[in-house]
């Protein structure tokens, strides 16, 4: 008799082991407890054998019926279908340790554990969290389960289409060049024979790197700032606003600015190395003007953890929009000046005054040199230098506020000038 769907659901644990026959050697097993598996009954080679198909009802009678037939087909061809099934385990087990997510879950774990002569990670927690985003949002879906030794330049092709198709273009490089970096990986490894991803040179849309606006002229720098004066918004909005040009950080270590990084008494922000990009701390020397604003900033914020707190929750930061909304008020567009555009403000204008060394410049916009160990034992490099030389650049956007370019002259006093090195005063006035 063969079986039927109403048949199998009544059938009732009875306490003992019960055998249900639906023919061709394909049999369900009721367990004393209930439950139902489907096994097929064969021989192979002069001996009794038998193969599970999976359990009832997550394997239909259909299904069932299927994979009997299936292993018949085996057997046809002189094939065990039980061994069969264990070697496609074997097989479904390499692939799975073997597809391109397993493989780019090792190689991200292998890069954020690698250590560095200085014995810190090979890559910052924000980097290593913000490409493995990447990879389970927009390629683990599509690709994930392929075996990178299978895997075609056709087949990232099709997810890399995916962000050219809302016009993520920037994203889209980026994706490739971590797939890259995964396929070589895979390579070196000896689960890939080749990086496919190579093949891929020039097929994506090209994209235009976006430089961040800003003013250099000191003419408009002077307009921009009376217009930051005269900000009628939110007070703390206010304050980042007046802060950003003065101490030129990056847009995100600025709204993240903690108290705790502030020794106003010393005049100095040290900024852990968690929240810089380069992944070393940096010192801020706050100048006059930056610590009146700060005191006055206190007297609000000065009982929370943020400088700038959400005008939503005191628990974040205010959003990354803020500043650039608030200058957008004023009637800067995204084109005339950005919350980022005030380092390149301060490194041309600081650079174009030719009296101090370059590299104390670099040092204060935390641009990290190529040796990573004295980046980290350095931050503090050039920092009697930066001290004067913060305080000058304040002096000069007060003058460049009221239409005026200081002179040397007028911005650095004897112990000023007596504390620079001879070597860096290169000119007298500044190149304006």
């Amino acid at each position: 008799m063969k079986l039927t769907d109403r048949f199998i659901v009544n059938l009732k644990a009875t306490g003992k082991v019960q055998k249900h026959a639906d023919g061709g050697g394909l049999y369900i097993q009721v367990s004393p407890t209930g439950g139902k598996l489907w096994r097929m009954f064969f021989r192979y080679d002069g001996k009794a054998k038998q193969v599970a198909f999976g359990q009832y009802p997550a394997v239909s009678l259909k299904m069932a019926r299927e994979r009997r037939d299936e292993a018949k087909e085996l057997l046809a061809r002189g094939i065990d279908p039980a061994a069969h099934k264990q070697e496609m385990k074997k097989v479904s087990a390499t692939n799975a340790a073997n597809s391109f997510e397993a493989v780019a879950r090792e190689w991200h774990l292998k890069q954020t554990t690698r250590k560095n002569p200085n014995k810190e990670s090979h890559w910052t927690d924000r980097h290593a969290k913000q490409v493995i985003a990447r990879l389970e949002k927009n390629v683990f879906p599509y690709i994930g389960r392929y075996p990178i030794g299978k895997l075609k330049a056709a087949d990232v092709l099709a997810v890399l289409r995916r962000l050219e198709d809302r016009q993520v273009y920037e994203l889209a490089h980026r994706i490739m060049q971590i797939c890259g970096q995964v396929c070589r990986y895979a390579v070196a490894t000896g689960r890939a024979e080749r990086n496919v991803v190579l093949d891929l040179e020039g097929a994506l849309t090209p994209h235009k790197v976006e430089h961040h606006a800003t003013i250099t002229i000191p003419r408009e720098i002077g307009g921009l700032l009376r217009a930051i004066d005269e900000y009628q918004g939110d007070f703390i909005t206010a304050c980042a606003l007046k802060i950003a040009p003065l101490v030129f950080v990056r847009p995100g270590e600025l709204r993240g600015a903690e108290w705790a990084e502030f020794d106003l008494e010393q005049a100095e922000w040290r900024i852990p190395k968690e929240r810089m990009k380069m992944d070393s701390p940096h010192i801020v020397p706050l100048a006059s003007q930056t610590l009146a604003i700060l005191r006055d900033l206190q007297k609000v914020t000065g009982s929370g953890k943020y400088l700038f707190p959400s005008a939503r929750t005191a628990s974040r930061p205010m959003s990354d929009n803020t500043v650039n909304a608030a200058l957008r008020r004023l009637g800067y567009s995204k084109e005339d000046m950005t919350g980022h555009g005030f380092r390149s403000m301060a490194s041309t204008r600081l650079n174009e005054m030719n009296i101090w060394n370059s590299d104390a410049i670099e040092r204060q916009l935390a641009h990290t040199p190529k040796n990573k160990v004295r980046a980290s034992y350095n931050f503090a490099e050039f920092l009697p230098e930066r001290k004067i030389m913060m305080q000058v650049w304040e002096d000069y956007l007060d003058g460049l506020r009221h239409d005026r370019i200081l002179s040397t002259s007028e911005l650095l006093n004897e112990d000023q000038m007596s504390a620079l090195q001879e070597s860096l005063l290169k000119k007298l006035r500044f190149g304006a």
